[in-house]
This record gives C-alpha cells, structure tokens and sequence, in this order.
C-alpha cells in the first residue's frame, strides 16, 4: 500500500483500503502515526496464541471470554507500548465515564488516541493521534435475523428508510454494514450505545461510501470514516472525528 498524504485528500474522497501488511513480534520502536493518519492492527489471538505458555495451542471453539479478555490487554499494552517506547506491563489504561479506554493521563501524556474493538476471536485496534477515534469489528455472514425490526429500535428514521428499500435479501448485509459504522461512532464520542444510535444517521446501503449525514449534537463534516476487511472472515469499520483520513494497515504475527 502506498497512501496518499492528508494535504492531498479531498474532504469527501474516501481512504484507501489498507492492505493489513504483517509485521512480526517483537515490536519495538513504533512512529506515532501523523496527523490524518489512523493505524489499524488486526491480531488474531487463536494464531497469536498465549504468550505466557506459548507451548499450549488455543482452540477456537472453546477460547473462552476471560481468556480473550485477558490475551487482548496483553497485545494492546504490548502495541501501545511500541509508540511509547515502553514496556507493555507499564502501560496504564484507564477508562472513561461511559467506560471508552484510554491512556491514564495520571501516569501518561496524552500522546495518542486508540480504539479496540474485538469478534470471534480476533481483535481491531486503531491508533491516532490528537482525534477521537472509535472503530468496530464484525464477523462477516452475521445475520440480524429480523433487520427490520432492531433497526426501528436502534437506527434513525432516515436509515430505517433506506434499510426497508433495499431487497429483503440483502438487508442482512446492510444492517450489518450500518451497525457496524454507528458502533465505531458512538466509541469514538465515548457516549456508549445507549439512546445514542438513533442520534445520528449513516447510510445503509453497501455500495455508498461510509459517511455520517446528520447529527443531534456535531456537524457531520468534522468526521470521517471507512469500512475495510482486515481478514477473510470479518468486516472492520472506523470513525474519527477529523478532516483528513489516511489509514495504514498491519496485521501482527508471531515470532
């Protein structure tokens, strides 16, 4: 992938699709990303495997949530960690009021701004500096079992609309495609997903670029967002709330 600067991005050209490029552990010395740019690492925690009995293999069917919990804040203060230049067991994460993470400012400066987001196993993280930052992972082929009827409880009228044109056939994709662009939304404002997802409008329908095109509470103007694959089985989708998006993908692998 070779991305193009944010001075040359026009306000509505969506960002390229990052390529995810491997990079192997240990990582060491990582340059914060400039300002526009989002770095977007994929880690699939079953092929990552448990660093504290590397010899014992992970069974995916049987990965367990406190053993996901636990295997996805080792490699996030490993990753924070690289930008730091600091040890991961000496990064502290904090969280805020509604619970979004974040670097403890007690013990930290301020010097980046990240988002996980974590599906079936693998996980999302996203990293910038200076811009809220939310992104969302969602295994590809989920089904919603009846669109309709969740999006008149969480979406906004104007995507309820456009979600009941669309071909029955094809709402499944494209609820999916919508929730996961609001999640990635309400975790970068840090607001939680409670009576905040009607609050807003995305559009719905695959084929048109990710956008927000109306807000209760900011101009839909100040922020940008895209919808990747960052794997075979899964669909990932970020939000920032800046200008320019640049992204740069890597997916990390073992030694």
């Amino acid at each position: 992938m070779t991305p193009f600067g944010a001075e040359e991005m026009s306000e509505t050209e969506p960002p390229e699709n990052p390529d995810f490029q491997p990079r192997s552990l240990p990582l060491q010395d990582l340059a914060l990303p400039d300002p526009g740019v989002v770095h977007l690492w994929f880690m699939d925690l079953v092929e990552l495997g448990n660093p504290l009995d590397p010899t014992a293999g992970i069974d995916r069917a049987r990965f367990t949530p406190p053993q996901q919990r636990t295997l996805r804040r080792f490699y996030l203060r490993l990753l924070l960690g690289a930008y730091m230049g600091l040890p991961g067991k000496d990064v502290s994460i904090s969280r805020a009021v509604r619970g979004k993470p974040m670097l403890d400012r007690r013990v930290h400066e301020p010097v980046l701004d990240f988002s996980l987001a974590n599906s079936d196993g693998c996980c999302l993280v996203g990293v910038t500096s200076g811009a809220l930052i939310g992104v969302d992972l969602e295994l590809l082929g989920r089904r919603a079992g009846k669109p309709m009827s969740l999006a008149k409880r969480y979406f906004s009228e104007p995507e309820q609309a456009e979600l009941a044109a669309i071909e029955a056939a094809r709402q499944d994709e494209a609820f999916l495609y919508a929730w996961a662009c609001k999640e990635a939304v309400v975790k970068a404002a840090g607001h939680g997903i409670a009576n905040r997802l009607c609050r807003f409008t995305v559009n719905v329908s695959p084929e048109s670029p990710p956008a927000i095109t109306a807000m209760d509470d900011d101009e839909p103007a100040e922020w940008r967002m895209a919808v990747f694959r960052p794997g075979e089985r899964h669909l990932g989708a970020i939000a920032v709330r800046n200008r320019a998006l640049v992204l740069e993908g890597f997916r990390l692998v073992g030694r």
